[in-house]
């Protein structure tokens, strides 16, 4: 397929910039694949879908605050540093973007916090705004790693367009977060709230967790035409045995198995056996999925409304099919339902 043919307008004002009030509430438009259908209920009409024994596989990566500022050397110009991965930890290294990066060549320094109680020096070049960083800090690796997260702030994607506030420390997070590492929530599972992950346990559905900690390749632009072409950055991943082994159970007794999110989706097509069972697995993918692509897992999805042409966007259209998928955009665009990290949801069943 082409790049092409993932474009659409998208009106500015449907980019949510605050979640709904409640993490249940948000809309959920339902889309029937065998039927041809579509729908429109509530986030909590889901638990209607879902029967006992069918499984719900979520991503229970957390998010870390990734977005620093800081303050350069002489000139006192203020850096934006964005925290991509530790790269050392005994040497205080870290891969990281810099904004704006014409700035700030190797050999600089930069100070952070009001005290300038955390520098860092620039030791390498990578990409045209990313960075290799050596942060300079006296104290034990516990205390650098708290001095991270007191100086840090919760990574809100740009294309919300505003500041942030307090209460995104918690809406961007799962409720279910547990392992840190991300830089980018899951946004298919910001709209689970625990009351509702009660009633469903309630009615007998079951949780696999796995983990993707989601990197900022995963939102990076498609730049070629065609689409084998693109290459995804790696992101790491963990599929433990005991969720490989209740999804496999599910499969074989054809219960309702669904992929909360498309870093799930990605996870799981990651590390397929030859007789399509989920196997257990500890490392990186670089996994790319659209149109044509035949999903071995799962057979029901969520996932929020996406930009045009992103892989987000392509990955819906392979699991839901094309044709029906950017039809329920233009329905979305219609109802005006909200899109990206802090919208409405979608459910592909």
């Amino acid at each position: 397929m082409k790049l092409s043919q993932f474009e659409f307008e998208l009106p500015e004002k449907l980019i949510s910039k605050y979640p709904s009030d409640h993490r249940d509430e948000s809309r959920l438009m339902v889309v029937n694949r065998k039927e041809g259908t579509i729908e429109h209920k509530l986030f909590k009409d889901v638990i209607d879908y879902f029967d006992e024994g069918d499984v719900m596989m979520l991503n229970n990566t957390k998010v870390f605050p990734a977005r620093m500022y800081g303050n350069k050397e002489k000139t006192g110009a203020r850096i934006e540093v964005f925290l991509l991965r530790e790269l050392n930890a005994e040497n205080r290294l870290w891969d990281v973007l810099v904004d704006p990066a014409r700035k700030i060549r190797i050999g600089n320094k930069l100070f952070f916090g009001e005290d300038d109680s955390l520098v860092a020096e620039v030791i390498d070049n990578t990409t045209s705004r990313g960075r290799t960083l050596r942060f300079l800090f006296d104290g034990s690796y516990e205390e650098f790693r708290a001095k991270l997260l007191e100086l840090g702030e919760t990574p809100l994607p740009k294309v919300i367009g505003r500041d942030v506030e307090k209460m995104d420390k918690e809406r961007y997070q799962t409720i279910f977060a547990k392992d840190e590492g991300a830089v980018a929530a899951p946004s298919a599972g910001l709209h689970f709230s625990k009351h509702l992950m009660k009633r469903l346990e309630i009615k007998g559905v079951d949780f696999a967790e796995t983990t993707l900690h989601i990197g900022l390749g995963t939102f990076a632009p498609v730049e070629v035409e065609d689409l084998s072409k693109h290459k995804m950055d790696s992101e790491q991943i963990v599929i433990s045995a005991n969720s490989a082994d209740m999804i496999n159970k599910a499969k074989i007794d054809k219960k309702r198995i669904c992929a909360v999110g498309t870093t799930v989706m990605r996870t799981i097509e990651s590390s397929v056996s030859a007789n399509q069972q989920l196997k257990p697995f500890t490392g990186w993918t670089n996994k790319f999925l659209f149109p044509p692509h035949e999903f071995s897992i799962a057979n029901c999805m969520i996932t929020n409304f996406h930009n045009p042409k992103s892989t987000l966007l392509m990955m819906a259209a392979a699991f839901g099919g094309y044709d029906l998928i950017m039809e329920a955009y233009k329905v979305a665009i219609k109802e005006e339902y909200r899109f990206f990290a802090y919208g409405d949801a979608m459910l592909i069943i």
